[in-house]
């Protein structure tokens, strides 16, 4: 699973000199690039195992690095630092420090899944990107992304009512990343909504969001889902070696 691309060396070990000879034959400049040598110590060999154990992470070990994710993914077109091949490459091979070092980007993935469908091993390279997202936050490497504070606040509101409350989620959200609850887009939507909408669906529409109606009979359903996802929870920290409590 060698990476060749010299893109992929860190800029900082690609040595120039601009004057040297070598028994007589001046190689300055492009023909003395070489790459410095280094030995790396701080494997984490489970780095695998521990992404793999997250959702989406489940199928890591079939890359064959054909680089296929990297070349269909949106993102990298715009930003060729975002590389889910090399990434792959990083987990297995099991540098984490290396892998850390791109930590503030490897969150941007867009979710447009086109890697999953060029992938020619079913690898679910999108699954994997946000596994490894997921892994950053829970070892504490990063913060909580907005995309992770919008998907627990959208379980939570499904757990416990058994119904998807659009209005309670958006403002849940906004609240909890600290912004203005009066937005320019959402302002819009509220008035393509009055004009387009029926008035029946409009008044059930702010009605659930006042008394937040629950799916009939949904308590039973609603701590079986929570006892689901605490153990699933469980069982994700205890791959990675987190304490439950932490």
């Amino acid at each position: 699973m060698a990476i060749h691309e010299k893109n992929l060396i860190r800029p900082e070990n690609i040595k120039t000199h601009d004057n040297l000879v070598i028994d007589g034959v001046d190689v300055s400049g492009h023909w003395s690039t070489f790459i410095e040598t280094r030995v790396v110590t701080d494997y984490n060999e489970q780095l695998q195992e521990e992404i793999a154990a997250l959702p989406g992470g489940e199928y890591i070990h079939r890359c064959w690095q054909c680089g296929s994710c990297t070349n269909a993914c949106t993102v990298n077109a715009i930003n060729p630092d975002f590389n889910p091949r090399y990434w792959i490459y990083l987990i297995r091979m099991g540098m984490e420090s290396e892998l850390l070092r791109d930590k503030e980007i490897i969150w941007q993935c867009v979710s447009c899944n086109k890697c999953t469908y060029a992938c020619p091993r079913d690898v679910v390279p999108e699954g994997v990107m946000k596994a490894t997202a997921h892994w950053l936050e829970l070892k504490g490497h990063t913060e909580t992304t907005p995309s992770t504070i919008f998907d627990t606040i959208f379980t939570d509101q499904v757990v416990n009512t058994g119904k998807i409350e659009d209005g309670a989620i958006i403002k849940n959200f906004l609240l909890q990343t600290k912004q203005p609850l009066i937005q320019d887009w959402l302002v819009q939507m509220v008035k393509q909504m009055i004009w387009n909408l029926p008035i029946k669906f409009l008044m059930n529409m702010g009605l659930a969001t006042i008394f937040h109606p629950r799916t009939k009979r949904w308590d039973k359903t609603r701590d079986a889902i929570r006892e689901h996802i605490a153990e699933e929870k469980a069982a994700e920290r205890a791959a990675l070696g987190l304490d439950a409590a932490e």
